[in-house]
């Protein structure tokens, strides 16, 4: 099931929510398009809600030693910023296309954007999410190790001509261990990060809470 905000003057940006898995290559080709009628002035800045199949992407940082096992899931290079990351099932993905100079935004601007309003959505289920210096990304303190962080949330944008994509992942609760082919954001050079998620640190929530923490919390720090 997919549910359209029909495009009106005043529902800017539209939001998108589809039920099943989107394959990853439709979900790009959808994206560019969209992406391509905004930058013309032909179509609504658009929010995505969606999840995957189980697959890995390769951002424009990705390094060929991160893929650990190649023939676990199915890998695909993307013109996103970052290195390896995982998306499949139970992780909701929050793909955003906006036009950068409509907001007054820089490419900067929006990245930081996207992990604060990562950071309003954990703290609506009393999660303290925080940024790094040097880690792009909001992280945790590990459930089991407090001496260990752990990433709950990627960002990995694009800009063309001025209209941002690709976006934001939050794990809500997907299958950790699908993170065991890849090195994800070159963690596994650190044994003190890890990766975790909504449910594992304890957070009773559907997938319908999240979306609706999302939406709450957009316009806070995205203002039409």
């Amino acid at each position: 099931m997919q549910v359209n905000q029909p495009p009106t003057e005043a529902a800017t940006p539209e939001w998108r929510l589809s039920g099943a898995p989107v394959p990853y290559l439709q979900a790009v080709a959808e994206m560019e398009e969209r992406a391509a009628g905004i930058a013309a002035g032909r179509a609504n800045e658009l929010v995505w809600l969606l999840e995957h199949p189980p697959l890995y992407t390769a951002g424009t940082s990705a390094k060929a030693a991160d893929l650990l096992d190649p023939d676990f899931l199915p890998v695909f290079r993307t013109g996103r910023g970052g290195q390896y990351t995982y998306h499949g099932p139970g992780q909701r993905l929050a793909y955003v296309m906006l036009d950068l100079r409509r907001h007054g935004l820089s490419a900067r601007d929006f990245a930081r954007g996207l992990e604060e309003w990562a950071i309003r959505v954990l703290a609506a289920f009393h999660v303290a999410g925080e940024r790094r210096t040097g880690r792009v990304g909001i992280w945790v303190p590990d459930r089991d190790d407090p001496q260990r962080e752990a990433k709950i949330a990627a960002i990995g944008v694009r800009v063309t001509r001025g209209v941002t994509y690709h976006g934001l992942s939050i794990n809500l609760d997907p299958d950790l261990g699908h993170y065991k082919g890849i090195n994800p954001c070159g963690l596994a050079q650190d044994a003190k990060l890890g990766v975790t998620s909504l449910a594992t640190l304890g957070v009773r929530a559907t997938m319908r809470d999240l979306d609706a923490a999302l939406m709450e919390t957009f316009d806070e720090v995205f203002p039409a």
